[in-house]
């Protein structure tokens, strides 16, 4: 479990990007090589409203950026996503959602990461894997 101020600096980096500052995305753990982070419920991110339920590019775009920061974690350098794939396993409905992300190879010339995102109650809503491409 990463102290307070390692989850204060990675907070600042995600804070950095005005989307993810939109999102409201807070830092609850980080390791290297792993990423965890809040989603907090807001109505904006509702493509469906009856019922309401989360935009799947919302979760493509956590599962994206979340992957991206895992790498990060390692102190290496990515400059962009070369490969993001993303499997939709139940829709997601109101309330706050979790997401988790780890490296599954970190790599001199592209790097892949897998992603979950969870409802409230930790059941699986969405997962993906990004491949980035590493700078140098």
């Amino acid at each position: 479990m990463a102290d307070q101020q390692t989850l204060e600096t990675w907070q600042q980096r995600i804070d950095v990007s005005p989307f993810q500052r939109w999102l409201g995305l807070r830092v609850t753990d980080v390791d290297e090589g792993r990423m965890c982070i809040a989603l907090p419920w807001k109505e904006e991110l509702v493509s469906n409203p009856n019922p309401p339920t989360v935009h799947g590019g919302i979760l493509a775009s956590v599962i994206d950026l979340l992957g991206l920061y895992s790498v990060l974690t390692t102190g290496s350098v990515s400059i962009a996503t070369v490969d993001l794939r993303v499997d939709y396993h139940r829709p997601a409905g109101t309330g706050d959602m979790t997401a988790e992300a780890t490296i599954i190879k970190l790599g001199s010339k592209v790097s892949t990461a897998e992603t979950k995102v969870f409802d409230g109650n930790g059941k699986l809503l969405a997962s993906g894997r990004g491949v980035y491409l590493m700078a140098g």
